[in-house]
């Protein structure tokens, strides 16, 4: 009977340090059964001495339900300095959803700096996220020191130098190269003489920018658009352009070319395009010849086109240098036919030489004097005292 006994419980005891295995095995099964995973599109990367460069972290769990990850650096080299991000806050945690594969993409970033006096070389740094429970992953980043790994960038263009007159906008294709292990966003300047102007625009875009990222060994395309002043002079302007990042700057130079602008206007000092005349008698205008482009003009011509039996002369009818931005009086003398009658006509004063035209239609007025008009009514008195006095004799017969 106590066999017996005994024997009951030491079944008992068995059994129940059965369930209590059962159940530790349980609780371990039930930790192990959520998985975290911390990760990174590019693991290994290659920088210069002095740089800084950013993981992006990607995190997930499966099974089980979102943890809280507390994120910490377990090795890093002496004298390099990093620090987890989360927009633009430095972070400690993290909080990771199980809502599909890519809950967790771009959660948080590690920022890295290194010293500017690291040897070349490879270096491993690890970092850590500890949602506790033992629910915890570690990734190992590999970082290359090398000047010769990691080249500067560029900024350049197909074709640096155009030309054309002055009040021609200008615009250059250009790329910008990041050779660097990282991205880099460049502020984008330019040099230019009072009056000009710049802008930059991302290739494909509308919007002109002040500054452009360019993802780590990658290029960008932006068109430059210069406007030089309209008053500009002939003649070969550099323009130098930068891209300036965190890490380098980069330079180029275009170089825009004016050549001359012809063009030459005539008109009256006081802008009136009419004047009055009287038949067969010569009247005078005054003419103002402007050189109004960049460059000097040379065998200029004044002629008109006037009505049929007119004369039209100019005091000066060939000028022989008219220097860019000067003007040449000169009076143009119109006599009408000597049958011209009464009303409006028109004439054409233009200036011309090979390379340049201009004109201008003066509307003139022929008019009637007032001493034939004196003598027309005198004659009509005259007539009619005469037919008076013939009345008077006649009419009482």
């Amino acid at each position: 009977m106590r066999n017996k006994k005994i024997l009951v419980a030491k079944t008992m005891t068995v059994m129940m340090t059965g369930m209590m295995l059962l159940g530790a095995s349980s609780n371990v099964m039930a930790a192990d059964d959520t998985v975290l995973d911390m990760s990174t599109e590019y693991p290994g990367l290659s920088v210069k001495a002095g740089e800084s460069v950013d993981f992006g972290l990607d995190f997930n769990v499966q099974s089980g339900d979102g943890v809280d990850a507390k994120l910490s650096v377990e090795e890093l080299p002496e004298g390099w300095e990093g620090y987890f991000k989360g927009k633009n806050s430095q972070i400690s945690k993290v909080h990771v959803d199980n809502k599909g594969e890519d809950a967790g993409d771009d959660l948080a970033t590690f920022h890295l700096a290194v010293p500017e006096d690291v040897s070349d070389g490879i270096y491993t740094v690890t970092l850590k996220a500890d949602a506790g429970s033992g629910i915890t992953d570690e990734l190992e980043l590999e970082v290359s020191v090398d000047e010769t790994q990691t080249e500067e960038g560029n900024f350049t263009s197909e074709y640096p130098e155009q030309q054309g007159a002055s009040g021609t906008s200008f615009s250059f294709d250009t790329t910008i190269v990041n050779n660097r292990g990282t991205e880099q966003n460049y502020s984008l300047s330019a040099e230019t003489p009072e009056g000009w102007n710049v802008t930059f625009t991302p290739s494909g875009e509308s919007s002109t920018v002040a500054s452009m990222m360019v993802d780590a060994g990658a290029s960008k395309g932006m068109k430059v658009a210069i406007t030089p002043p309209d008053t500009i002079k002939q003649g070969e302007y550099t323009i130098p352009c930068t891209a300036v990042s965190a890490n380098e700057t980069l330079s180029t130079e275009l170089k825009v070319i004016i050549t001359g602008t012809y063009e030459v206007q005539v008109a009256t000092p006081d802008g009136r395009l009419s004047l009055d005349a009287y038949a067969n008698d010569d009247s005078t205008v005054t003419l103002n010849v402007t050189n109004s482009g960049n460059v000097d003009l040379t065998n200029l011509n004044l002629t008109a086109s006037a009505p049929s039996n007119w004369e039209v002369t100019f005091d000066e009818s060939a000028i022989d240098l008219l220097e860019a931005g000067a003007t040449r009086a000169v009076t143009a003398h119109i006599k009408p036919d000597e049958n011209a009658i009464t009303g409006d006509y028109v004439t054409t004063i233009k200036v011309s030489n090979d390379i340049v035209t201009s004109s201008a239609d003066f509307r003139i007025s022929v008019k009637t004097r007032t001493t034939w008009g004196i003598a027309a009514v005198a004659v009509i008195i005259i007539l009619l005292l005469i037919l008076r006095a013939i009345f008077r004799k006649y009419g009482r017969r």
